[in-house]
């Protein structure tokens, strides 16, 4: 019933930032987890953060530092703030609440 949607994907170059956001609809429970996921060129699926509907969030040691995560309390909305983007920051950007998932948006970053 809950459905996701990212935007906010692009080409930028190395040392930039970009701010991804995920559309939360649908009936979300009130006790909940929201995941971002990135898979890189050639490579497997990744989480990179981790939201919860407590506040609390984490993120993965490539990212720690660089990336922010911040929420829309009235809809549910997470954005993932990526600022001194690295080349291997690129990939597909998704998502994702138990077993939802959105469609992704992809990153490119470029030397």
């Amino acid at each position: 019933q809950v459905q996701l949607v990212e935007s906010g994907g692009g080409s930028v170059e190395a040392g930039g930032s970009l701010t991804l956001s995920c559309d939360v609809s649908g009936k979300v429970p009130a006790h909940h987890v929201i995941e971002w996921y990135r898979q890189p060129p050639g490579k497997s699926r990744e989480v990179v953060a981790v939201s919860s509907s407590a506040g609390a969030t984490q993120y993965a040691d490539s990212v720690n530092g660089r990336f922010i995560i911040t929420r829309v309390k009235a809809n549910n909305t997470m954005f993932l703030h990526m600022h001194n983007l690295k080349v291997e920051d690129s990939g597909l950007y998704q998502c994702n609440m138990d077993v939802t998932w959105g469609q992704g948006t992809r990153v490119i970053v470029s030397a």
